[in-house]
């Protein structure tokens, strides 16, 4: 029987202690350790059970503890500082950055992402791709950046991670209470829930919206379990990455169409739209669509308003993180909508092919957000570079250096990771400053300051709360299994506060490889068996429900520590989260991380630890391909970069070199002492770590970056564009589709260079060329010398372009171009020429994916 009418029921605060809600509503806490400490001190057992649920911890204090506080006057200053201290953080209106928003009183960006990692009190995130979006909003909070994000509410979240007493991994799905997480529901004018909907074969989906204060940040989550909706219906958002095919596309439609739907009810109509990895690329069609239908645009000028005030970042080169639907699935969703924006279904659906042509291609939600994206990068270098060589069919005639997919490598928000004892250190000796611009050179340059001895018991400190941390984890798991009292009791001396510690912990994909270091067992033992340098390994991590092969490699790994003589060196924590990851990234003394390259788009969690002064050994893939030095000095690498077309054998040489590594490197540095037991060349590379890469591999550098990259260029763009009635939109789809049906009729002829078979080391090389434009104007189009040194097979070792000038008509519509280059080296040589497109509104001359080379006449 369902009751008559709900209420939500909250605990009574007494008048002076109300405060305390706006504080528990505000995500500042999960970054802002004294606000988190207020909380805690109350009741620190009932703090760590509320999962540092700030709503959920006020909503189970006894009236009696709250009447105690009411009347404590400590408690209460210090509650009214640190409100007065969000209240002016709140209220900053000033960007640290320069972004050209003051003319606009609402946000300009809206970040689209299908989750976040804010703080385990708001379980919608899984991994690397949440965490990330979630350090992305701290950040832009911090910078002040008017920005805006979007999401969806999961009543079950992502799974919660048990083990069989076999070691084989199970899920449960808590069901949350929305009402007791640090969420509020928007509300119409009438004080009624805000409501949206999208079309489901028909139906109507209706979607209530969430609000989350990310700092200065609003995250908008939408939820479809209303009552509004059939029982079919309110599972859409019931979990992140669950259910079948068609559930995901259910789910990206919500994100998508949902979303921008979302921003517009509540009165938002932001200006730039950052689709985080393509789970969100639907947002563009629907942007598109309201383009057409409030402002009377072609789908032509809606769609170059849409990518040229879009980013795109793509996250993975795994197949299985690029979403592909079948067209017969796409046609039963999308059918009306292609009708509604005037789209034949084969022309809609090649936005998502990477070949147009083939009718029986699926569509891709990452090919979908690149097609209406103006800006779409990578997220590190090594991993822009693959993503051009993925995605080149989608240009098929360029050379995969010219693909638009460039690189901005991610960051982690320092605050939020970096612990606070080693925060307190950061104050003393950097100054206050690292937390507000963590990516100054100058603050991280003081580094060098830290005395060595400070800086190691400070380290010291931290791996024996982490050994703490993990015993106790170890004992409520071994309590959830029903273990006997012995077992409890042994789970209180695993571990040794003094030794070499190793952390492995991530998503158990089987590319991530957790089980490199099993390929020699009798190894392996000897290192972690050595009584004068003793080693020890926590692991941690989830494998995809679905993903067998990961569950196996769990599955290895607990019954590896389970062997008598490993049981107190290595252990296996249930349960992955960022309260755990927290513990790991700040109190192990190495990171371990061995992916098959080129397979890690980038690794945010060794930046962590490097932030906290652990040293990395990885495999140099993602940022660590970019952030090792060859010298060892910030850490360790494993092999050169190598890649391998035999896996196995791939397995088996980067095994033997982590052991050689580990032997012959990590564990004698570590266990270098001198006389006063301080191992002085680990310490230089902890603060060679953290003078180098502290300002680099941090979320504030990496918002900046977005910001002056694509956030502001897009803006700028989008104001272009809609001036005088959205003319410039119009003219712009015009000029491309007269370009389009000429382009194939351009030739080009008499190509020369003023030399002879040889020339000299910076000696200009002139070149010249005729160019039949049929009807185009010269300004329509950018002739390109395209140059450089050349491999033994005659390829392009690399290339320069050097735009030429037109110099006139030479004789019969032909006219005269001329440019010049010129060899930094001694070698092979050699030039061709190319055509681009070009308009002054067009931001960038590869993205319609039209090419003229000479050499295809």
């Amino acid at each position: 029987m369902r009751p008559l009418r709900s209420f939500s029921v909250v605990a009574k605060l007494p008048p002076n202690l109300a405060p305390m809600w706006e504080l528990a509503y505000n995500f500042l806490f999960s970054w802002n350790d004294q606000i988190a400490d207020l909380f805690s001190q109350i009741d620190q057992r009932l703090w760590r059970e509320s999962d540092g649920n700030p709503v959920a911890f006020l909503n189970s204090l006894p009236q009696m503890t709250l009447d105690i506080l009411a009347q404590d006057r400590f408690f209460l200053a210090r509650l009214n500082d640190l409100l007065a201290s969000l209240r002016q953080y709140v209220a900053k209106d000033q960007p640290t950055i320069n972004f050209p928003h003051k003319a606009e009183d609402k946000p300009v960006v809206a970040y689209f992402s299908a989750e976040y990692g804010l703080d385990l009190s708001l379980p919608v995130y899984s991994g690397g791709l949440g965490i990330l979006a979630g350090d992305h909003l701290k950040s832009a909070s911090d910078l002040n950046v008017p920005l805006v994000a979007v999401g969806l509410c999961y009543q079950q979240g992502y799974f919660r991670q048990y083990l069989t007493p076999d070691g084989w991994q199970q899920e449960r799905y808590p069901t949350y209470d929305f009402e007791q997480l640090p969420i509020s529901p928007v509300q119409d004018q009438a004080g009624h829930p805000l409501l949206i909907e999208v079309d489901l074969l028909g139906e109507k989906l209706k979607a209530r919206i969430w609000k989350a204060q990310v700092g200065r940040v609003s995250l908008y989550l939408l939820d479809s379990n209303i009552g509004d909706n059939p029982p079919h219906l309110r599972g859409v958002t019931a979990r992140l990455y669950g259910g079948d095919l068609e559930m995901r596309l259910r789910q990206e439609i919500l994100l998508g169409v949902g979303g921008i739907r979302a921003l517009w009810a509540m009165g938002l109509e932001p200006k730039v739209i950052h689709m985080n990895e393509g789970h969100s690329a639907f947002a563009g069609l629907e942007r598109i669509r309201v383009f057409m239908s409030q402002h009377s645009l072609s789908f032509e000028a809606a769609m170059e308003l849409v990518a040229s005030s879009s980013v795109f970042t793509t996250h993975t080169p795994v197949p299985a993180g690029n979403d592909r639907f079948p067209p017969e699935l796409m046609q039963r969703y999308f059918d009306p909508y292609a009708r509604q924006i005037g789209l034949a279904w084969k022309v809609f659906m090649a936005l998502g092919r990477e070949d147009p042509r083939d009718d029986g291609e699926f569509f891709c939600m990452t090919v979908l957000a690149l097609r209406l994206s103006r800006f779409s990068n990578g997220v590190s270098k090594l991993h822009g570079h693959v993503s051009r060589n993925m995605w080149k069919r989608v240009w098929p005639q360029y050379p995969v250096e010219d693909v638009p997919i460039g690189a901005i490598t991610n960051g982690v928000h320092m605050p939020t990771w970096v612990a606070y004892d080693m925060a307190l250190l950061y104050d003393r000796y950097l100054g206050p400053t690292w937390k507000e611009d963590p990516d100054c050179d100058r603050v991280f340059k003081l580094a060098e300051t830290i005395p060595e001895s400070e800086l190691w018991r400070t380290h010291e400190r931290l791996r024996e709360r982490l050994i703490d941390y993990v015993r106790y984890r170890l004992r409520e798991q071994l309590k959830r299994k029903g273990a006997r009292a012995k077992e409890l009791e042994a789970a209180d001396s695993v571990l040794n506060p003094q030794a070499l510690t190793i952390c492995f912990a991530r998503r158990f994909a089987t590319y991530k490889r957790a089980n490199l270091l099993l390929q020699d067992r009798e190894r392996l033992l000897r290192i972690l068996n050595d009584s004068e340098q003793p080693v020890q390994m926590v692991f941690a991590g989830k494998a995809h429900p679905h993903d067998n092969e990961g569950k196996k490699i769990i599955q290895q790994i607990v019954q590896l520590c389970r062997m008598p003589e490993l049981r107190n060196k290595l252990v296996f924590i249930e349960d992955y989260d960022m309260i755990l990851a927290k513990h790991l990234v700040q109190g192990g003394d190495v990171w371990l991380n061995n992916p098959r390259r080129p397979l890690e788009a980038c690794g945010t969690s060794g930046m962590k630890a490097m932030a906290n002064g652990m040293l990395n050994l990885s495999v140099l893939d993602g940022w660590w391909d970019e952030a090792y030095l060859p010298d060892n000095s910030v850490g360790f690498a494993i092999g050169k970069g190598e890649e391998y077309d035999d896996l196995a054998y791939q397995d088996f040489v980067e095994s033997q070199t982590l052991y050689n590594v580990l032997e012959t490197e990590v564990i004698p540095d570590f266990y270098d002492r001198a006389h006063d037991s301080l191992p002085r060349n680990w310490i230089k590379r902890m603060k060679k770590a953290l003078v180098e890469l502290g300002p680099v591999f941090n979320a504030h550098r990496m918002v900046e970056e977005y910001s002056w990259r694509t956030y502001a260029p897009a803006y700028e763009n989008y104001k272009r564009l809609v001036r005088d009635n959205f003319q410039p939109a119009k003219d712009l789809a015009a000029w491309r589709m007269d370009l389009m049906t000429k382009w194939s009729q351009i030739r080009i002829r008499n190509v020369r260079a003023a030399a002879g078979d040889q020339i000299h080391v910076k000696q200009p090389l002139v070149v010249e060329a005729e160019i039949f434009l049929d009807g185009l104007r010269p300004e329509d189009i950018q002739a390109e010398i395209y140059a450089g040194p050349l491999t033994q097979d005659g390829q392009f070792a690399q290339r320069t372009t050097t735009i030429m000038r037109n110099e006139g008509l030479a004789q019969d519509g032909w006219h005269l171009y001329r440019g010049q280059t010129m060899p930094g080296e001694a070698g092979r040589f050699g030039f061709t020429m190319r055509i681009l497109p070009h308009h002054p509104l067009l931001l960038d001359p590869h993205s319609l994916g039209l090419i003229r080379w000479v050499d295809a006449q």
